[in-house]
Formats: C-alpha cells, sequence, structure tokens
C-alpha cells in the first residue's frame, strides 16, 4: 500500500515527482493507443479475417476480441499497453480509497471500500481477459470479461453517487464538471452495453447483414467511456503528486 498524503520531503532526496493528473493520462492514453492500434491494423491489415463472423454476413468493424485479442502484432501491443498501465490504475484506486476515508462520513466509508473493491477487481479482470484470449482460452476469457463489466458498472454507479452525495451547494468549477462527467460517462457507458447485447444476440438469431458492426460500435463506446470516467482523476486530485524520495520510497505527496 502507497502511504498518501503526506507532505513532500526534502526537494533533494526526491528522485522524481509526477504530477497525479498525469499519471491518470498516461495510464489512461496507454490503453488507448493500445485500442486504437489493434483496431486501426485490423482494418487496414488484416481485416477479411478480423471481420469475419460465424454467419457470413458482410461486416465492417471487427470485434474488440478480434482487434486486440485475435492476432499479431495487436494482441502483443495490447497485452504491453495493458502490462505498463496496470500499476498506474492501482495508483489511481488507491488515491480514491484515501479519499473516501479520509474526506467522507463513516457511514459513507463502506461504500467507498466496495468503490475501491470493485476498481482493483477491474483492472485485474482486465489483464486477466487481455493475457488469456478467447481464441487460446475461452472460457478464461469470457469470465474475465463477465467480471470485467459488472466490476465497472458497479464502480462508476457506486463512485458517482459518493462523489454527488458528498457534493456541497458550493461545488468549484472542476468539482461540478467531474461530477457532470461522472453521470454522463455512466449513462453512456449502461445504455451502449445494452445495444451491445442486443445487437449481439440480434446477429446470432438472425444473422442480419451490419448488425455486428453495431455491436462491434457499441463494444468500442462502452471501452472509450470507461476509459474516460477513469481519466475524471486527473480532474479530482490536481493536488496530488506521486513521489519517490530516499527517505519514504514511493508515496501520494499533496502538493
Amino acid at each position: 500500500m502507497l502511504p498518501t498524503y503526506q507532505r513532500l520531503s526534502d526537494p533533494k532526496s526526491v528522485y522524481f515527482r509526477l504530477p497525479f493528473p498525469w499519471v491518470a493520462i498516461i495510464s489512461v492514453t496507454l490503453s488507448l493507443v493500445g485500442f486504437f492500434f489493434g483496431v486501426t491494423w485490423s482494418l487496414v491489415f488484416d481485416f477479411e479475417r478480423s471481420t469475419y463472423t460465424n454467419c457470413h454476413v458482410t461486416n465492417y468493424l471487427p470485434s474488440i476480441s478480434a482487434a486486440i485479442g485475435s492476432y499479431e502484432p495487436q494482441r502483443t501491443v495490447w497485452q504491453v499497453a495493458i502490462f505498463l498501465h496496470f500499476p498506474l490504475r492501482l495508483v489511481l484506486a488507491k488515491a480514491y480509497l484515501e479519499h473516501f476515508f479520509k474526506d467522507f462520513r463513516r457511514s459513507r466509508q463502506l461504500l467507498g471500500f466496495l468503490a475501491y473493491f470493485l476498481n482493483v477487481v477491474e483492472v485485474l479482470a482486465l489483464v486477466c481477459l487481455s493475457f488469456w484470449s478467447s481464441s487460446t482460452s475461452y472460457k478464461t476469457h469470457r469470465n474475465a470479461f463477465l467480471l470485467f463489466i459488472a466490476c465497472s458498472e458497479s464502480y462508476m454507479l457506486i463512485s458517482y453517487l459518493l462523489f454527488r452525495n458528498a457534493a456541497g451547494v458550493g461545488l468549484l468549477s472542476l468539482e461540478a464538471k467531474s461530477l457532470r462527467y461522472k453521470r454522463n460517462l455512466f449513462l453512456v457507458n449502461v445504455l451502449s452495453f445494452g445495444l451491445a447485447g442486443y445487437c449481439f444476440v440480434r446477429h446470432n438469431s438472425h444473422c442480419e447483414k451490419g448488425i455486428y458492426t453495431f455491436f462491434a460500435l457499441f463494444e468500442y463506446v462502452v471501452v472509450l467511456t470507461n476509459m474516460g470516467y477513469h481519466t475524471i482523476a486527473s480532474w479530482d486530485f490536481p493536488n496530488l503528486s506521486l513521489v519517490c524520495d530516499n527517505q519514504h520510497g514511493l508515496y501520494l505527496s499533496q502538493v
């Protein structure tokens, strides 16, 4: 566990200091680059194979599993991106946990811990489904995906409700913006997941032309809104820094 909210020690002893907004931005950028590389490479260099469906109908977009988990080099690029972003996501989760316990009432701290737990399980499930693809280990990939979705949706909802209920009447502009984006991204995420599920079932039932393309498109929106939600940490902790020095090791410091 990273110690948190310590004041910055002697600057001469600091090995590095990374503003916390950059922790969030780098974390999300890594997964975003991996995602866009997989989709773009599949469309440009591996279109026929990545857009193939069992129904043999015309399809214009690869599913996420096909774009990032079934073929090379897309799979390797995605796995490297997720491996690198994993420790940064844990830092984000720890910052929220400390915030929930430091600034929220005791009656809400249990929900704060639940949000932290869901956040950590979400990222662990993401790592699992990234390294056990549907083409090599379908059952593991499927279960990890279901766990990822369940934890992701639950975390976003609980986190938003915690921040909304804790908000006072005099919100700062950045706090109001954070709360508004949490709500909007969560709603778009849930709606897109429902539409993706509908398109997936309809595709398997009727094998209609273009339906699987809409399934893939809504999948993309689910992934992108999830990334966007976690990027909001850069607004929630603008004055926090990740610091490493020779006195305390690695810790979070309040500027």
